[in-house]
């Protein structure tokens, strides 16, 4: 029983095999629970943003990064976070990432639930509120990543950094986050990208909340045996 609440405390190193983890991560015939918390994640996710833009606090360190190519380029934020987005996926070529249906949706889901659940956010009128919906963001962001990415329907680009990296260098995945945030948190205000106390706290936060996320996803719907997609 010791051994078993010791396991539950544990961060998890690397995304989990779940009961609702798809066999295939390539596959065009997901089963319906795969599809459900891809969805539900990726949604999550989005709302994570949301708080995040609505707080005022800073954006992510990605989102830096973009307003740092376009201070750089004079490109718009959005061509930027293509561009950005494009150089990532190049990335996973040596990394031996797949991309899958869970990568296309990443894309069109997180930015629907964006464009939705912003007015559903009060403005806040103190920095006390905006502090709070600044940590409900970075919650909701490792929450959503956790769900989503144990479909094990191809993650976002940025995510497929994140989860190949792990895999070839075997470094827990909450240090693997949280470097990766941090380096493009830094290239980004090199280049002029904003940085606000938001933005800090969702670089250094995320990794580690991703990790423990990860790790309840495991203690409640893991599989030993590597059994999945039930359908």
């Amino acid at each position: 029983m010791q051994q078993k609440q010791r396991a539950f405390f544990r961060l998890a190193r690397a995304v989990p095999t779940t009961t609702w983890s798809a066999v295939d991560p390539m596959t065009l015939r997901p089963g319906f629970n795969s599809v459900v918390f891809l969805l539900v994640g990726l949604w999550i996710f989005g709302m994570g943003h949301a708080s995040l833009i609505v707080s005022g606090l800073g954006v992510s360190p990605w989102t830096t990064l973009a307003q740092g190519v376009s201070a750089q380029t004079g490109w718009s934020i959005g061509t930027c976070v293509l561009v950005v987005g494009i150089l990532v996926l190049m990335i996973w070529i040596p990394l031996r990432e797949r991309p899958g249906m869970g990568t296309i949706a990443n894309i069109i889901v997180v930015a629907i639930a964006i464009d939705v659940t912003i007015p559903m956010f009060p403005q806040p009128t103190g920095f006390a509120i905006a502090m709070a919906q600044s940590l409900l963001g970075i919650f909701l962001l490792a929450c959503g990543s956790a769900l989503y990415l144990t479909a094990n329907l191809g993650p976002g680009p940025r995510d497929g950094l994140m989860t190949g990296i792990q895999k070839r260098t075997n470094y827990p995945i909450g240090w693997v986050r949280t470097g990766l945030e941090i380096t493009v948190l830094i290239v980004g205000w090199r280049l002029g990208g904003v940085v606000g106390i938001g933005t800090l706290m969702m670089a250094f936060g995320v990794g580690p909340l991703v990790a423990v996320c990860l790790s309840v996803v495991d203690r409640f719907g893991g599989v030993a045996d590597g059994n999945s997609d039930p359908g």
